[in-house]
């Protein structure tokens, strides 16, 4: 590789670091036989929802932008290098990369130099010439342009598996105040349209077999925690939003690192810590597979997720009149609900029982966390006195056990906006 184009690729991968929403799932493409890798998962690495480790090119096409946004590292008004990316670089850099085998897809997105459609347009023609001239069949992943018109978003579907469009700050009034320059409503506008050609798309695909791919992985977004003093129920309560008006097929949370003096940004001297954006995370799962709802979790009276423990253990110590829950009787959606029991365990448990009564070894053997759910469980030949005692107590007794990897993040004091 030439010194120049190295020099290009060292620049413009370090700044796409800061966008976390590159997961690879839920496309299908098929290679025919005639061209270049597979899309049955998706240099980073990210996982698929089976939880393999795939590997994508992530870099920006430019990290030169016509907008000054407090919190981004690619602002116009901050000293760095700036580069670009031709198309025809990218595309021959991904072909490469993945002739050798070190990638199987390609994550790309842009800062905004010129305008928005400009921008697009040549994010578009990265992909369409992978596809059409080097039958590429692996994964991309293309960032939406906020603001581009809903033609060039159409023909970005087409040929992405996924697309995106970061929402950046989880409130308008957070966004009004670090990046004045952007609209909500630009935002918005691309999600909305996603949705409802998506929804054409499935449409479609019942009445046709051969219905045209539209971005099969589905379209996801991106908020950044800690720019602003959103409180967890606030950023939780935007996600559940755009998981069931705009059906999202995931809202990424990247904890703000600090780039800059700006004095529109907080007085923040550390990163926001790992173990809020793994508790957000946990919320955000607990909701599309588990049936909690995002008051249940976060509200008025507890708008902060406890960093000690995991929000699922945290419902439950609120909530023990609902404990202990009989294994052998009660419904899926209550043993979800059990701290140490997840999906595939609860499934196994309403399946297993119905060729007799489950005790605490055929639990543990079938997967469940015996020694988080026997403070809230009965089963055969068991009960356990902790589900009568006191939460607080119940919460040190399991803390005294945890040996969490988070734990020694815990000094994080959120504060409100």
């Amino acid at each position: 590789m030439e010194d120049r184009l190295k020099e290009k690729l060292e620049i413009l991968a370090d700044a796409a670091k800061y966008d976390v929403s590159c997961s690879s799932s839920g496309s299908n493409r098929v290679n025919k036989g005639k061209g270049l890798g597979n899309t049955g998962a998706g240099i980073c690495h990210t996982y698929t929802e089976d939880g393999r480790c795939v590997s994508l090119l992530k870099i920006l096409l430019t990290n030169h932008c016509i907008f000054d946004c407090a919190y981004c590292v690619s602002r116009k008004s901050n000293d760095i290098k700036r580069a670009a990316f031709t198309v025809r670089e990218v595309v021959d850099l991904t072909v490469a990369f993945y002739r050798r085998n070190y990638i199987e897809g390609l994550f790309l997105s842009s800062g905004i130099f010129k305008d928005a459609d400009y921008t697009m347009e040549r994010l578009i023609l990265v992909a369409k010439t992978l596809r059409q001239q080097h039958a590429f069949n692996g994964y991309i992943h293309l960032k939406t342009i906020p603001g581009a018109s809903p033609e060039l978003i159409h023909a970005a579907g087409l040929y992405a598996d996924r697309l995106s469009v970061n929402l950046e700050i989880p409130t308008e009034s957070g966004l009004k105040l670090l990046a004045p320059e952007k609209n909500r409503k630009d935002m918005i506008t691309p999600i909305a349209y996603l949705k409802e050609q998506l929804e054409k798309t499935e449409d479609e695909k019942r009445r046709f077999k051969y219905a045209p791919h539209f971005a099969p992985a589905g379209q996801s977004t991106q908020m950044i925690i800690g720019a602003t003093g959103e409180s967890d129920k606030q950023i939780i309560s935007v996600a559940d939003h755009f998981y069931t008006r705009f059906k999202m097929k995931r809202v990424y949370y990247s904890g703000y690192v600090p780039i800059s003096n700006d004095r529109r940004l907080p007085g923040m001297e550390t990163t926001v810590p790992v173990v809020r954006e793994n508790r957000l995370y946990q919320t955000d799962w607990l909701m599309r597979f588990y049936g909690f709802q995002a008051e249940e979790i976060v509200n008025d009276q507890y708008p902060f997720l406890d960093l000690d423990i995991d929000p699922k253990l945290g419902w439950a110590l609120r909530n023990m009149h609902v404990f202990p829950v009989d294994i052998n009787s009660a419904d899926y959606s209550l043993i979800l609900r059990v701290p140490g029991v997840g999906v595939a365990s609860a499934k196994k448990i309403v399946a297993a029982r119905t060729f007799g009564s489950l005790d605490l070894h055929a639990l543990k053997k079938i997967g469940v966390a015996i020694n988080r759910a026997k403070y809230f469980i009965i089963c055969r030949g068991y009960r356990h006195s902790f589900c009568e005692k006191q939460p607080e107590r119940l919460k040190h007794i399991l803390l005294g056990k945890s040996q969490s990897k988070f734990r020694k993040d815990l000094t994080y004091q959120p504060t409100l906006f």
